[in-house]
């Protein structure tokens, strides 16, 4: 047989790879770090996540598909909220390998529900220990890691910082050899199962929690209502969706200037992810109670996978 022989009928892997954790553990920096894109919004803030999304990495003759998902958050009740956890939930019942992610040095009931929640799915799974650059001296960590490797048998350990991007390669190599062989899912020089639209709305949705820090809680939205190419520039229409006038009026800022600057900020963004110029218009609108509305929920996409 020929090198070219060979290489063709080399076999392919394929597989998919819950990323599970609490709320603001660093599952989307994670996923956008290793995919080497920005997929989905990131912000220091919980909750930042409202949708199963997948990142893909393909190198060789292995594809790893990761599903980030919602911070799994065994508190609130809110019907937003239990949509989010059956999102990440559904996840899990789908993936070949699990990542469950977890804060070096921090392990609360919430995770302990969690990986509760893994060990009764029966799915293998591996620990990573993000953010371990908040330690000068990384073997700090290492009473953390025996501690939690001994209360569940994972398949193995990777700390790792998605900030900095430290270990990154270390995690992938210990997916690609854990998952099973098959065919690709999708083209090799596809990075996500997402369109351009809902990116974009990402972005928007991130600048705005950026910029309205602690004065609106989460029960803001953004929808990508019209979008319209032309040679050189791309015309974006989003509106801004709050639940109460007292919103809207934080959110657009006096005179105008929060929602000046918030939309001047994804711009940037969306003109480095286009690659062309892009004249972008928001407008707040009230939609009362969207959070406990099934069918707003569904038109925003937050909803279960099924």
């Amino acid at each position: 047989m020929s090198e070219t022989e060979g290489s063709e009928s080399a076999a392919t892997r394929c597989g998919l790879v819950a990323l599970i954790g609490r709320p603001n553990v660093g599952k989307t920096t994670l996923m956008n770090r290793l995919v080497g894109e920005k997929l989905a919004a990131t912000t220091r803030r919980p909750h930042t996540t409202r949708n199963r999304i997948l990142g893909i990495v393909t190198e060789g003759s292995d594809q790893v598909v990761l599903m980030d998902t919602p911070g799994i958050d065994t508190e609130r009740t809110r019907l937003v909220n239990r949509v989010l956890n059956r999102t990440a939930s559904q996840a899990l019942a789908d993936a070949d390998l699990v990542c469950f992610i977890v804060e070096a040095g921090q392990f609360g009931v919430g995770d302990e529900r969690i990986e509760e929640t893994i060990r009764q799915s029966g799915r293998p799974a591996l620990l990573v220990i993000n953010k371990v650059d908040q330690f000068r001296d990384k073997e700090a960590i290492l009473p953390f890691i025996e501690e939690r490797m001994a209360a569940f048998d994972y398949g193995g350990v990777v700390p790792l910082s998605a900030k900095t991007g430290s270990n990154l390669d270390g995690l992938i190599a210990e997916i690609r050899a854990r998952i099973p062989e098959g065919p690709f899912l999708y083209d090799p020089e596809q990075l996500s199962d997402r369109p351009e639209r809902f990116r974009a709305g990402e972005m928007i949705r991130e600048s705005m929690l950026e910029h309205l820090g602690q004065e609106v809680p989460y029960s803001v939205a953004v929808r990508v209502e019209d979008w319209a190419d032309e040679p050189r520039t791309t015309h974006i229409d989003a509106v801004i969706l709050v639940e109460r006038d007292s919103q809207k009026g934080i959110v657009i800022g006096k005179g105008g200037q929060r929602l000046k600057r918030i939309g001047q900020a994804a711009r940037i963004q969306l003109e480095e992810l286009l690659g062309r110029k892009v004249m972008l218009r928001l407008t707040v609108r009230v939609e009362a109670d969207w959070t406990r509305n099934p069918r707003a929920l569904r038109e925003l996409g937050i909803e279960e996978s099924r």
